[in-house]
């Protein structure tokens, strides 16, 4: 019988080709509709199969395990795959540009969401509630509205991304693409042409989602497992190793995506999945849990509110300049190991 661990590293190594492939896949929508929808559709299907298991986990009441794995997953994206991001891309390029009004953008509505987070969060521990179910139902008010807000947020900002103001979202165009185009070199990727339809680029990204919902289970069925044995606690495994391991797919296509310097392409992936979980997966769970009879609350415990808000500002610091290089992943993956670190003494 194979072990536990063993079984673990088996589905994770069958998520590398997929990887690539998918890569492939989103680079080849970024040439047909550009960095913005490229991004976009990747994260998408990249979060389509944490939502599934998220709603699942809702409805049989792991509220717990919905609330750690969601906002693991906004930490990993804004630290770790960021940070990988910003380090690789910056040893084979050695600054890298992207696109000013899109990180401005996505870095003021990641404040906005960690601070509806927080919200709840303060309001459970400062408020005190005199009619029936006390504090509960005062924190369950205040978070099913804060959940219709965010997702109201969400709306605008796709409107604003794909309808309002699509000019200010173009790719910004690197100093390495004008060299090589003046210099008669590869082509640039102005210059380059989409090879699949998209009917076979959806396509493909929905087998390739498919399998990869597969892989994650036995992923998350085998940690569990593991869990038990190696004495690892819940909120480690749950906030830091299940994201990390449930969205490797979508995590190494922002990587290789970045050593091609294609760095608008890399923030839509690892920062627009940041913006879904946190303005929509999150608030989507709360609003199912309100139809459902299911209490999910925006209730986070402080440490880990005060970790994604410093996370949030951190990132915003680091984007600041529209700029990267290999030093500003370094600060963005020491981060993340330093909350990991508390979370597994925790």
């Amino acid at each position: 019988m194979i072990g536990r661990p063993v079984l673990w590293l088996r589905n994770f190594l069958a998520l590398l080709p997929l990887a690539l492939v998918l890569g492939d896949v989103t680079e080849d929508l970024a040439l047909r509709y550009g960095s913005v929808i490229g991004g976009l559709i990747n994260a998408t299907f990249g979060n389509i199969v944490e939502i599934i298991l998220s709603i699942a986990a809702l409805l049989n009441g792991l509220y717990g395990v919905v609330a750690a794995s969601l906002l693991g997953s906004i930490l990993s994206n804004l630290l770790l795959v960021a940070g990988c991001s910003f380090f690789f891309g910056g040893l084979y390029n050695k600054t890298q540009k992207f696109n000013a009004t899109g990180s401005q953008a996505s870095g003021s509505l990641l404040f906005l969401a960690a601070l509806g987070f927080l919200i709840p969060t303060g309001a459970a521990l400062l408020f005190g509630g005199d009619g029936p179910g006390g504090t509960e139902a005062l924190v369950l008010g205040i978070s099913r509205g804060t959940a219709v807000i965010l997702l109201l947020c969400y709306a605008c900002y796709l409107g604003f991304q794909l309808y309002t103001h699509t000019d200010l979202f173009e790719d910004t165009p690197n100093d390495d693409d004008a060299e090589r185009g003046s210099t008669g070199g590869p082509p640039s990727e102005e210059e380059q042409e989409p090879m699949l339809s998209l009917f076979t680029s959806v396509a493909m990204l929905t087998v390739i989602t498919a399998v990869v919902a597969v892989a994650s289970e036995f992923l998350t069925g085998s940690l569990e497992d593991f869990s038990k044995s190696s004495g690892l606690g819940e909120a480690f495994l749950g906030t830091i190793v299940l994201p990390i391991a449930g969205n490797a797919c979508e995590h190494m296509t922002a990587v290789i995506v970045a050593t091609k310097n294609k760095m608008d392409l890399s923030m839509g992936v690892a920062v627009g999945s940041s913006i879904q979980v946190a303005l929509f997966a999150v608030p989507f769970a709360v609003v199912v849990g309100w139809a459902t009879g299911h209490p999910f609350t925006l209730n986070f415990d402080p440490f880990s509110a005060m970790a994604l808000m410093l996370s949030v500002a951190q990132v915003n610091f680091v984007t600041a300049g529209a700029r990267s290089h290999w030093l500003l992943g370094v600060q963005l993956i020491a981060l993340y190991v330093l909350i990991s670190l508390a979370y597994y003494f925790k």
